[in-house]
This record gives structure tokens, sequence and C-alpha cells, in this order.
């Protein structure tokens, strides 16, 4: 959706023949998470930067908190020209792009730099070529932290994981991670996660560590087991019409308000999981830190089925190595 607003100054004698000084295109962004967020900050950075850049022509109005929906909603609109831009987990888009249960599977990326090599590699330009019969333009990868898992009693081992309520997003990759070591999934709407743990619905859950943060999650649960099943990241994405829109300078200063976002953010969040889980500490939450060797080996079963579906090989050739 494009939003153009206009001021006239107007010419002496001849009002009727004044032109417009400038036109300022405002474009709209909606986002889940909230405004205490290193993503919403990240954004903030991101939208101050393109009016910086661009003069004031162009300027970004953020939506944080899920007030237009949920990601899929979200999503929905901007493929429906109703918004500009969204944020959403890269890989959560699977449920558009099937091909994308590959990089959401458990443990297959190491750490947000080998994600980024991916992304930019091979496998990722082809995704960004889905994306794009999606109707989305992929602009960015950002760091959304790496997933642990949160829980009312502690997690030593996997055998402790058997039987735990585990709230997870309603995707795949994330439903397989809970079941493979023994938790029973509940999908939950992000919005609805303190809720739910708080009446005990669920009695784990697993976000990153600044997620755990800003959501409050410590409040409602007593221990994090560092688990590291997922590096997570936000797709900063815009309506492909839109972008095909723009001009090549306009684009250009999109993607530098999208980078300057993106260290806003990366900085922030890197930060934080440094901090974070002396501060849980010293509220009272027990850190477990179990042996990951039995969680990795319980993904086999699922990386089958992703072969069997995507082909042989497929988790190899995503990873690019081994």
């Amino acid at each position: 959706m494009k939003h153009y607003r206009t001021t006239v100054i107007a010419g002496g004698l001849a009002i009727a023949m004044a032109m417009p000084a400038f036109a300022e295109r405002e474009l709209t962004l909606g986002m889940q998470d909230n405004e205490v967020s290193n993503l919403y900050a990240g954004a903030q950075v991101m939208a101050s930067t393109l009016a910086e850049v661009s003069g004031g022509e162009m300027t970004i109005s953020i939506f944080p908190s899920s007030q237009l929906g949920d990601f899929r909603a979200m999503v929905a609109q901007v493929q429906a020209g109703e918004l500009d831009m969204v944020t959403t987990g890269y890989p959560d888009m699977s449920y558009v792009i099937p091909e994308l249960n590959l990089i959401g599977a458990p443990y297959v990326a190491d750490d947000f730099a080998h994600l980024q090599e991916i992304v930019a590699g091979p496998w990722g330009q082809e995704m960004a070529g889905r994306f794009e019969e999606q109707d989305i333009k992929m602009l960015d990868l950002w760091y959304y932290g790496t997933r642990q898992t949160t829980s009312n009693r502690p997690i030593e081992s996997m055998a402790d994981m058997e039987g735990l309520r585990m709230r997870t997003p309603n995707v795949p990759f994330l439903i397989a991670y809970a079941e493979n070591v023994g938790a029973t999934p509940a999908p939950v709407a992000f919005a609805e996660v303190y809720l739910a743990l708080q009446t005990n619905q669920v009695d784990a859950q697993e976000n990153p560590l600044p997620t755990i943060e800003a959501m409050k999650f410590y409040e409602v649960q007593s221990h994090v087991a560092i688990t590291n099943h997922f590096i997570a990241s936000i797709a900063m994405m815009m309506s492909n019409d839109l972008w095909n829109s723009l001009s090549a300078e306009e684009q250009g200063w999109v993607m530098a308000a999208v980078e300057a976002g993106g260290v806003e953010n990366n900085t922030r969040t890197n930060t934080a999981e440094a901090e974070l889980l002396a501060t849980f500490e010293g509220r009272g939450l027990s850190v477990t830190r179990p042996d990951l060797t039995p969680f990795r080996a319980a993904m086999r079963p699922y990386y089958d089925q992703l072969e069997a579906e995507f082909g042989a090989g497929a988790i190899a050739r995503v990873r690019g190595r081994d």
C-alpha cells in the first residue's frame, strides 16, 4: 500500500498553479514484538535513518505488539497491498514456502554467522526467489537470538523433557523439536504465552533470551535450560510490488535504513545474550546446561522426514558443511 502526503506551497497570485514542494511516502511496518524489544529498537533506527537519508521524502510508521494481527495476518496484508513491510521469523514463512522447514530444523544452523552464510549462498538465493513468488521482497536478515527452553522444573538432561507441555509457535520445525525430545507441543499465539504460562496451561516454552526478557516470561518460569536448538532470525520483508515501484535511489535509501536497523538490533541482541543469564540467575531462576548430544541425535527422524519430502542430502545441502 502506498501512502502519499503532499505539501503544497502556494505561489503568489496563482495558487491554482502551485506545485508540490515534496511528496512524502509513508511506509507502514507491522511486527509482533513489543516496544521494549531489540527488534523494535532496530526498527526505530531503521525509520530514523530512512527519514535522514531521504531528506524526509520517505518515512516509516511502526505498528508493534501484533496491533495488525499475528505474523500470518500481516504477511497476508503485505501480499494484498494493505501493509508495506512486515517482520517475521525467516523460516516461519515455511507455511507458504515449505523448503524453509529445512533451515528451521533444530541444530541445522550452527550460529548466526553460519545462518547468514546459508542465506547468502545458493540455497538462500533460491529461497529469495520463492519469496518473490509470494509477492514478498526479503530485504535483510536480523539476528533474533538463539532459542533456549524455559520451564517450571529443571532440565538437567533430555530425559527431563518427557511430558512437559511446551508452548511452541504453530510452525512444524519447532513442534518437531518439542515432540522429538519428549515434550508435548502446545501451539499458543505469541501474545498469549505469558498468560498460558501463568495459568499453567503450559509448563514450558522456548524463545531467545532477549525475548524471554522483553516478554517477562521469567516472571512465570523458574528454570532456563541452554538447549541452543535453533538460531532465530528475523526476515525484514517488503511488498514486492512496492519494492519494484521504487526508483533505484529510493531502493538505496531503504537498504541503507534496513542495514542501520539491523546493526542496532544485532548489537543489542548479542549484548543482551551475553548478560541475561546472570540477570536471570539474579532474579532467582536456575540455569542448566544439559548435554546436547542426545538432543541433536533425537532430530535424526525429523531430518529423515524432511529428506523424504525434499530429497536425500537436503539437510547437508542447506548446511553447506560436513
